[in-house]
Formats: structure tokens, sequence, C-alpha cells
């Protein structure tokens, strides 16, 4: 492991990349207080008591420079009925972008641009604590005041730090389509570690499950490799979003980063996208059977998109599995159209499969199969070996784009806006055909080509 002295100067360099400067401080500040005055000013023409607050890590004081989102939280009466929340909700999202455009989470809220920001205008119930909430987004005003005592600017400026290390490695956002480190569990790891330095450290040594608990509530168990206790609810796992493979991300790359503290690895790599040829390079150089299901991209929002996404690999996946084509490793892709692609071992299964029956000594049973296959067309036997009933019967399937086109597809386990999507029509692609993605997944299939961790 490297001296201390490398590693402080590697972050001090990250850290004046990632902060912003005096004039994107100031037009921050600038564009956040008219958005604030026009939320508050629609406010006030309401029939029902509301304030407005603004949340998220430019309230914070933890964005990375570049970075240009504003989020405004309007807080309405704790007894106000969930439709009327929703509908002056709206009504200010809209007084406050009248050219945004209404998105749904857990209720519709506003989401729009303003001077080049990203802006989310967002109705939520001013509750007297986090664990009275009445909607997930009830909590987010108490995170922002929890987090606001405790940070000071060199705390905020390792934040920065940490988050910038994490989305080199894609490891960053809490979205259903990444599954990684939310901005509020980065900032909780920070504080609970005294600095970056000091959280790579541990986590380099992290043996999951893993848990922490800042105010030490102590209330209840979680069942997930990384658990960070919400200061501001017990019943909440900060860390609930969390994959493993990118916890074990944070892992890998804390203990290269201490072994040889570099700038790089706080750098996105973005690999060239694969052509084509290149793509049906890899495939003869794997000697490998991907098959891909490619259909046009159900019209969700990503974080109902991706989960129905990992549903349905996972049905496709296991469906090749019982099936012996031998998967190695799958991926989805999504853009204008989505893809679920499957890497198999076995190419071509024999036309005959065995399928072995009870012992002959188990009369009931032994009869029951017996009789069964006796006339059954295209089967071998029955017959006995090693004192049980054996027949030989044809395979339904004998290549993997055999079931992805056959109607069986539809059996395995499948996201509703998934299956919807696949019954208007989709393209199978075996072997080398899958070079046809190349032109739409240039980059996923480099990624997924040359992996690393």
């Amino acid at each position: 492991m490297s001296d201390g002295s490398e590693i402080a100067a590697v972050i001090e360099s990250v850290r004046e990349r990632v902060t912003p400067d005096a004039a994107e401080r100031e037009l921050l500040d600038e564009v956040a207080a008219e958005l604030e005055a026009r939320a508050e000013r629609a406010v006030a023409d309401l029939p029902v008591d509301a304030d407005v607050v603004r949340v998220g890590s430019t309230a914070r004081g933890t964005w990375l420079a570049g970075d240009r989102d504003v989020d405004l939280f309007v807080r309405f009466p704790a007894d106000l009925p969930r439709e009327d929340l929703e509908r002056y909700g709206l009504a200010v999202g809209h007084e406050v972008l009248p050219a945004g455009h209404e998105e749904y989470a857990e209720h519709p809220y506003v989401k729009g641009e303003y001077r080049g920001f990203d802006v989310d205008c967002v109705p939520c119930h001013d509750v007297e604590s986090a664990a009275a909430i009445r909607s997930a987004v009830d909590r987010t005003p108490f995170h922002n005041a929890y987090l606001r005592e405790r940070l000071d600017e060199a705390t905020a400026g390792d934040v920065r730090v940490a988050k910038a290390f994490l989305k080199a490695h894609r490891a960053y956002g809490a979205n259903l389509r990444t599954r990684g480190f939310a901005g509020y569990l980065v900032e909780l790891l920070v504080l609970e570690h005294g600095g970056l330095v000091h959280l790579l450290e541990a986590a380099a040594d992290w043996n999951p499950p893993v848990r922490f608990d800042p105010e030490d509530h102590g209330v209840r168990e979680f069942d997930d490799p990384l658990v960070v206790v919400d200061p501001t609810d017990p019943e909440r796992n900060v860390a609930a979003a969390l994959s493993a493979t990118n916890l074990a991300r944070l892992q890998h790359y804390s203990r290269e980063l201490l072994a040889a503290p570099r700038a790089s690895l706080f750098e996105p790599r973005e690999p060239d996208p694969l052509s084509a040829a290149d793509v049906r390079e890899a495939v003869a150089d794997r000697a490998t059977t991907p098959v891909a299901v490619r259909f046009d991209a159900p019209d969700v929002v990503d974080d109902q998109l991706y989960p129905q996404l990992d549903r349905s690999l996972s049905g496709l996946h296991d469906g090749l599995e019982r099936r012996g084509f031998d998967p190695l490793r799958s991926e989805r892709f999504a853009a204008e159209t989505a893809v679920l692609f499957v890497e198999c071992a076995v190419a071509e299964r024999p036309r005959i499969r065995r399928h072995e029956g009870p012992p002959v000594g188990v009369r009931a049973h032994a009869e029951g199969f017996y009789e069964k296959y006796e006339d059954a067309p295209d089967v071998y036997g029955p017959f006995v070996e090693e004192g049980r009933y054996v027949v030989e019967r044809r395979r339904q399937f004998r290549t993997p784009a055999a079931f992805c086109e056959a109607d069986a597809l539809f059996d395995v386990s499948l996201g509703p806006h998934v299956a919807s999507a696949l019954e208007s029509g989709y393209e199978v692609y075996a072997g080398p055909e899958v070079a046809a993605l190349a032109a739409e997944f240039g980059v996923e299939l480099a990624r997924y080509f040359d992996p690393v961790p």
C-alpha cells in the first residue's frame, strides 16, 4: 500500500476538478432562487398551506462540477388527501416549469429544464418525522436537514470525490438501471468513516454483510450485503437498492487505489464501440453461441423498464438452462429497442434426451410410467436399466434460437410490459448474427466482450 501523501495528492487533484467554481455556484444560487420564488408564488394561490424546500446535492453543497440539477419539494399538510396533494402539486409544478412534463414515481410530479438546469418539482407531505411518511418522497426533506447539520466544506469535498470515484466505475446512482450508490448513501458513508480515505480503507476490508447504524437505532435486521440504517427512519436501509456487484466494485477499486494511487481511477473509461465485424470476431474467438431476443423497448420510465428487463432476462436464462444449453453469462440492453442477450456454451443438443422413470420395484409409479410411454410416438423404450424404467424422448428444442422463436418463450417469467412488447413482435439472433446489434449497442457489446470488475 502506498503512503498517505500519494493518495492525498491524487484526491486533492480530483477535488479541484470536480468542485464547482465560484461562477457555477453563483449561477446555481441565482437559478434556484428564481425557481423557489416561482414556487412560492404558486403556493400562495392555493387554498391550503404549503411551503417550498430545496433538497438534493445542490442544496447540500455536494454536487459535482457540471451537474445541473435543482430539486424543489413542495410540502403540503400531512392530512391532505393524496388526490389533492397530486392535484395541487402538479399545479405548482406547471407554474414553476410551464414547458415541463409530468412523470410518475410514487405519485406524479413535474420535470423540466430552466436556464440549462434539469429541475424536478415534487409534492410531498409535511409529516412530523420520517417514520410517519405517507409516501417515500416524504423522507427527503428529513435527509436534507440531517445532512446540512453535519456536512462541512471538507466533508462535502470528500463526498464529491467519492461520487466521482463511483461514477468512474458505473457504480453511482440508485436508479433501478444501475442499482448503485445513492448520493445520500455516499454522504452517510463518508460521514460515518470521517472522510474518504478512511471509507476506502474500510471498504477494502469489508466482508459483507456489513452494517452501519449512524444513530444507533438498533431496531431491526436487514437482509442486504450493505446495511446503512437511515438515521431519520430506523425501518429503512439506505443501501437496500445497492446490488452486490456494485458493492464489490467499490471494494475492488478501493484496493486498486490504495495500492497505487492514480487520478485515472476517477475517470470514466468508455470503451470504443464494437463494429459488426468486431462482434463476429469475438463470437468466433469464444466459440460460444450467443442468442439475442430483440424487441421495441416498452415506453415506460427506466425504473419500471429495467426491473422488468432483469426479470425477463432471468426467465430466459433459466429457460435455456433447463433445456441444456448451459448459459455462461447474460445481459440486457435498452435504447430504441431492447435486447435480452444470453451467451450459451451449447450450440445444439441431440435430437433425443434421456428421461429416467421410477424403479421397477415401486409398482404403482412404475406401472404408471410404463403405460404412459408404452405406445407413445417418437419414444425409444421404455426399457430397463439399473433397476428402473428409462425412455429416450425427442427433444422439443435443439438450439437456443429454436427455443426463443417458439411460443415456449412466453412460458418463462417475463415482465408484463416486456411480454406485451414481445407479443407485438420480436427478432432472434444467434451466433454471429448478434453482430446486427452493434449499430445500436456497440458500446454495450464492447463492455460485454471485454469485461472489467
